[in-house]
């Protein structure tokens, strides 16, 4: 069992605290968009509340073992500041001589931002010398990075080897909600997106579920395996032979498109039309649901009181084919059940649509929460058992 903040002591501890601030920056060096760094607030704040002195700890982009100047923690620290209201000190560098001295001087409440992990290429090769080093400058680490929670890396599974650990408040709810452990009924999940490997998402829903919506990319390898012609539509040509297989297991449960909107190019202002899923133009693709679909998988969704939506239903990106996607969310958002959002995309997606407020949870983690949803063991979590 993974330890939580509860379970320590940090009054006048030096608390390592990894946190999952790898933002994006627009051209001119702002950030676009500061979610990640305020989804840590509350636990920063917790470690402060208890005259804990912090040390933060994150990796931004992928710079490849090197210095990225647009890829510097400056600007993080900058509006941690900013968001906290108190002093942040950041360092030019994550280990080395400066970074003791600096920890060394530190009093309860100091906080301290270090650079970087991954200007240093031992971060992602999970080196055990640069794992002893960044455990080194304190008596706890933190772990509220669930974004990177899949990784194998020195700051999510090297330190915890030196030094005890737990999870922060954000990780301990992300858990919380993607475990989906005793789900309230009827439990619908929508699975949409085009990654592959939401073929085992999907084959762990399925002993959950009561009924598995499935959009997108996803949708079109379904419904290639049950027979139908997606003419141009993108597929996942790996996948036929096991969504056969779930086909044949599971079509009770599962939802699939009954008509789309397709083009006759994957371009934004393509040509488009409304068809039947029997119908699709020769050397069209299908881009988004159709009206019919968007209907029924409202039907399927309006008794549900518990919701779990992973990946885009359609090319959300383009307004033209983003009906699909926009009128579930807004539908989602309506509900009154527990409405849960895998990360990536489905969380741009809700919030593009303004709708962030008005479900249960965006998770802050793509890649890390597919691993929750499929089942899977996170790396990071095991290493703090």
């Amino acid at each position: 069992m993974v330890k939580t903040l509860k379970d320590f002591d940090f009054s006048h501890k030096k608390v390592l605290l990894r946190a999952g601030f790898d933002v994006p920056f627009n051209d001119d060096g702002t950030i676009a968009d500061d979610k990640r760094i305020r989804a840590s607030l509350p636990t920063i704040k917790y470690l402060l509340d208890k005259n804990a002195c912090v040390i933060i700890i994150s990796h931004n982009g992928r710079p490849k073992g090197k210095f990225v100047e647009k890829l510097s923690m400056t600007k993080v620290g900058e509006r941690l500041e900013e968001l906290l209201g108190r002093k942040v000190k950041k360092l030019d560098d994550c280990i080395g001589a400066e970074v003791k001295r600096a920890v060394d001087m530190m009093r309860p409440g100091d906080i301290i931002l270090l650079e970087n992990l991954r200007f240093h290429k031992e971060e992602e090769e999970n080196d055990e010398n640069f794992a002893r080093e960044l455990a080194s400058y304190a008596d706890v680490y933190v772990n509220d990075a669930f974004s990177n929670c899949h990784r194998d890396h020195a700051s999510m599974t090297g330190i915890p080897k030196f030094i005890p650990g737990c999870v922060g408040l954000l990780v301990e709810k992300e858990i919380r909600m993607l475990s989906l452990e005793n789900p309230r009924k009827p439990f619908v999940a929508i699975i949409g997106g085009a990654k592959a490997d939401k073929i085992s998402v999907i084959r762990n829903l399925l002993k959950k579920v009561d009924k598995l919506i499935i959009g997108g990319v996803l949708a079109n390898t379904f419904l290639k395996a049950e027979g139908f012609d997606v003419q141009s539509s993108k597929c996942d040509r790996e996948s036929f032979d096991v969504a056969k297989e779930i086909l044949s297991e599971h079509k009770d449960k599962i939802v699939l498109p009954t008509d789309c909107v397709v083009a006759d190019e994957f371009d934004e202002e393509a040509k488009s039309r409304n068809v039947g899923v029997d119908s699709i133009p020769e050397g069209w693709m299908i881009l988004d649901i159709g009206e019919k679909t968007i209907e029924e998988y409202k039907k399927t969704l309006e008794t549900a009181k518990t919701v779990v939506w992973g990946g885009p239903i359609g090319v959300f990106e383009w307004d033209k084919f983003a009906n699909g996607t926009r009128e579930i969310a807004e539908f989602i958002a309506k509900l009154s059940a527990t409405t849960i959002i895998g990360g990536g995309d489905s969380a741009a997606a809700i919030r593009k649509y303004g709708l962030e407020d008005k479900v249960d949870h965006v998770s802050t983690g793509g890649g890390a929460s597919l691993q929750l949803l499929a089942g899977n063991e996170l790396p990071a979590l095991k290493a703090l058992e």
